[in-house]
């Protein structure tokens, strides 16, 4: 890699990555927030094909990382591909902002975000890997303070973009409502762009060997026709169900095929970091069947059986729009991700900083809290509405499981896998992530609610019983999590002696005031 004369600090390098992610975060959950009940309210969707349609979408959405990674890696450059990256996502929301409510239009825009996010997320989160190569002290934090960086900008869009569709909408009609709060995503990415522009220079020295040499046209042309091929690949499998459920599942099969033969092909020295990976990266599957929740029965759930009033011993505070409680979940990770950090730093000064494997299995039981908290929040309901402040309590402790869960699991890919292997890595890992994303989409289904109901107390129970049932999927989870730990403590060790003689000297960092 180039040096930088004088040589740039990693304050700066990873505030010029998280800021870019964190514009390019505003722009998809601005996007999500809405996009479920947008296929409900405007296009007459039912409930399961909204949901299966954004499950397959997501899918898609965490699977194509997994290409990107490897062009990152191997043709134009890690720092190129994610640039690339955010150009195409800006031109996808920028077609959600055209007022039309044809649903093939919607799946090739949805395309073109899928294409987009595909080179953008495996090379971002790669070039925060880069960053601290050779800081494994401080692998953990890094990631996490990088989670709530950049969950900065999806609070603010979905705080935002309901707002703007409601707004636009009751002055120029409903239509330019739902467009105009799409198209507040594009401007958001531009902003994105304009802001890496002028910091781009920190990151010279960071990136893939491919980046320090002269983009290779041909190569480029490549994979920009390659990239228009996936836009209506993508299209015609959001727009049939059935293929979308036989390719996400033949992705699971091809995604464990992977890991097997980079198992048995890898190193001696490298194959428990890799088999430690594989089992973490099983876990996390299970982990985004919850995830997905949000988007879809919780989003639904809001919609029908939630009081949108907000209010504090008996003082009303304001009203929800109900798309915005899914912003629960990114100001919950904004608050608690300090609190992780000092806690990580504070244990590990004394050499008791727990194992990923044991943060995973305590997300696990947050999760599994948080959905029983909205069962019972059932029982105090109102003319079947709960209260705001049980969406409050339980997207609180799904939060909590989130960062313990999927904000350690780039740390985790960081920690285990060899760096020549990171890229490609990282998009096997939201492969992983999308298949379990489509398969939350299926277990929302089980509560999807027929269109001629429209009685809150008759939809109440067909939701609480789903949360609940998940709830107690948690706790088997949870389970399944403490059994593996002694396996999993085995692996961690053996894959700390295997590279006990080749790490680099630690670094000193300005984000966290510990010894170099």
């Amino acid at each position: 890699m180039a040096t930088q004369n004088p040589p740039v600090s990693q304050t700066r390098s990873f505030s010029t990555v998280f800021l870019i992610e964190m514009w390019e975060r505003f722009g998809f959950y601005g996007m999500q927030v809405l996009m479920v009940t947008y296929m409900v309210k405007r296009l007459g969707f039912v409930d399961s094909k909204a949901n299966l349609i954004w499950g397959a979408a997501a899918a898609l959405i965490y699977a194509t990382p997994a290409i990107g990674g490897w062009v990152g890696d191997k043709l134009i450059g890690t720092r190129r591909t994610m640039l690339l990256g955010a150009v195409v996502l800006t031109l996808g929301y920028a077609m959600l902002w055209i007022p039309t409510n044809n649903a093939y239009f919607l799946y090739i825009a949805l395309g073109v975000i899928i294409v987009g996010n595909g080179f953008f997320k495996p090379n971002a989160g790669n070039l925060v890997r880069k960053v601290y190569e050779g800081d494994d002290t401080k692998i953990d934090s890094a990631f996490t303070i990088y989670y709530m960086a950049v969950n900065i900008g999806s609070t603010i869009s979905m705080l935002l973009t309901p707002w703007i569709r409601d707004y636009v909408g009751a002055k120029y009609g409903d239509a330019w409502g739902w467009h105009t709060a799409f198209g507040v995503c594009a401007i958001g990415l531009i902003l994105g762009l304009v802001n890496y522009t002028l910091m781009h220079r920190t990151l010279a020295h960071i990136g893939s060997p491919a980046d320090e040499k002269p983009v290779d046209v041909k190569r480029l042309g490549v994979v920009l026709l390659a990239a228009i091929g996936m836009v209506f690949v993508s299209a015609f499998i959001l727009q049939d169900q059935t293929v979308a459920k036989w390719c996400v599942y033949a992705a699971g099969v091809v995604i464990l095929g992977i890991f097997v033969h980079l198992i048995r092909s890898s190193e001696q020295h490298e194959r428990a970091g890799l088999i430690a990976a594989l089992v973490l990266t099983a876990q996390t599957i299970f982990f985004f069947i919850f995830y997905q929740q949000m988007s879809t029965s919780l989003n639904l759930f809001a919609q029908r059986n939630v009081d949108l009033s907000f209010n504090l011993f008996g003082l009303h505070l304001f009203n929800w729009i109900p798309e915005q409680f899914q912003s629960l979940n990114a100001i919950w990770i904004v608050l608690l991700s300090p609190v992780l950090v000092l806690a990580y730093n504070t244990m590990g000064k004394v050499g008791k900083n727990p194992s990923v494997a044991a943060k995973f299995a305590w997300g696990f039981a947050a999760v599994a809290i948080g959905f029983f908290i909205y069962g019972v929040g059932a029982r105090f309901a109102v003319n079947g509405q709960v209260s705001s402040w049980i969406m409050v309590w339980g997207y609180g402790l799904y939060s909590l499981g989130e960062l313990l869960v999927s904000g350690l699991g780039l740390a985790m890919i960081a920690r285990y896998v060899p760096a020549r292997m990171g890229g490609f890595m990282m998009g096997a890992y939201y492969v992983a992530s999308g298949i379990s994303q489509y398969l939350g989409s299926v277990v929302a289904n089980f509560a999807s609610i027929p269109t001629d109901i429209k009685d809150p107390l008759v939809s109440l129970p067909i939701y609480t019983a789903l949360f609940n049932k998940l709830g107690f999927a948690g706790i088997a989870c949870t389970v399944i999590a403490l059994a593996m730990l002694p396996l999993m403590k085995k692996l961690s060790s053996s894959h700390s002696d295997s590279v006990a003689n080749n790490l680099l000297p630690a670094v000193r960092s300005e984000e966290f005031n510990t010894p170099a």
